[in-house]
């Protein structure tokens, strides 16, 4: 925190600052104890001259509005912590890496952001990448996007993201002003690819195949986004990206829900290999054979692949709430690059 050459505490932050990363320390109000302080660290959004409040983004995308009086001390801090692992990764080239790995049925240009829709089959591609310049006010922009999603029976979602330089702070801030909710938090997590291929994992029990709908459409009765007979819109989006790869762990006869003979697998995984990057995705295990290893030998035989078409970093994405395939991912040395949001329009 900042401190002067008297040894005080002093508030060395002005509206000026709006758009840096901060840290600040406030007073919390009586009712949240007396005399007791907090630290907030984030990106500063906002700071109203008539009210007096100041709008902080942390990492997480969480709001924090702090009434200047309380504030005892604060100073702009670097945009942000260096990376000790991981390869380089820039926010908007791993934005843009991500969305071409999971590309909607129908898609439509606002400016750079881009509108997407899948008949509703998961919130990435039925949402608004906003990623650059709507090329009109914000205002104007957020209904073009509530108009577009309503002409298809679908809610308006917005996707913006917090905690790396570039990401969307005073956008995320902007949408919740503006009524918007956050629904969905995930974190973005890089890594390098070899020490995934190279986990100690029997690859052999693992096929891999072109298509979700492969032969019996096993892999796609184990996808649990896929409940019931999927529909074409799936596959779309499942099969769409520049190299994709799907993993499956045959069941044992008297193993596993299948039992083997559905010919669902006991284990999956997607992978999309998009240059030097290679993502992951529906990494899922049958219930009654976790904590064996399969998730395991599926990540290493999709990084095996993408190594082979010249791969050599990795990236996926996790849900906060699930924390034991974060727990999982953090093993194999995926750390956090930055976390998205999806934002649902205001219901009418």
């Amino acid at each position: 925190m900042e401190i002067t050459g008297t040894g005080r505490l002093e508030v060395r932050i002005t509206p000026l600052d709006v758009g840096k990363r901060v840290s600040i320390r406030r007073l919390l109000d009586p009712s949240e104890g007396a005399g007791t302080f907090t630290d907030v660290v984030g990106v500063l959004t906002s700071w109203d001259d008539e009210t007096g409040v100041l709008v902080i983004t942390r990492r997480s995308g969480q709001v924090v509005r702090i009434p200047e009086t309380s504030l005892v001390a604060g100073k702009t801090v670097p945009a942000a912590p260096a990376r000790r692992r991981g390869p380089a990764a820039d926010f908007a080239e791993l934005t843009r890496v991500a969305s071409r790995a999971w590309r909607p049925v129908e898609s439509e240009r606002l400016g750079e952001w881009e509108l997407r829709a899948a008949s509703g089959f998961t919130r990435r591609a039925n949402s608004a990448l906003a990623l650059g310049d709507p090329g009109m006010p914000l205002d104007e922009a957020l209904d073009r996007v509530r108009s577009w999603y309503a002409e298809r029976s679908l809610p308006a979602y917005v996707q913006a993201a917090t905690g790396a330089a570039g990401t969307q702070e005073a956008l995320c801030a902007a949408l919740e002003e503006r009524g918007w909710t956050r629904e969905v938090s995930a974190d973005v997590r890089i890594g390098a690819l070899a020490p995934v291929a190279d986990l100690d994992a029997d690859r052999d029990l693992v096929t891999l195949s072109r298509s979700a709908g492969g032969p019996g459409g096993g892999w796609l009765r184990r996808y649990q986004r896929a409940s019931g007979d999927p529909a074409p819109h799936m596959l779309t989006v499942l099969e769409s990206g520049p190299s994709v790869w799907f993993a499956s762990v045959a069941a044992e006869p008297g193993h596993g829900s299948g039992d083997g003979h559905d010919g669902t697998p006991v284990a999956i995984g997607r992978c999309v290999v998009d240059g030097r990057w290679a993502g992951f995705m529906a990494v899922e295990v049958d219930p009654a054979r976790r904590r064996l290893g399969l998730a395991r030998a599926v990540m290493a035989a999709l990084a095996g692949r993408a190594l082979e078409e010249g791969a050599s970093a990795a990236w996926l994405q996790v849900e906060r709430e699930n924390t034991a395939a974060g727990a999982l991912y953090a093993g194999m040395g995926f750390t956090t690059h930055h976390s998205y949001h999806h934002y649902r329009g205001p219901r009418d």
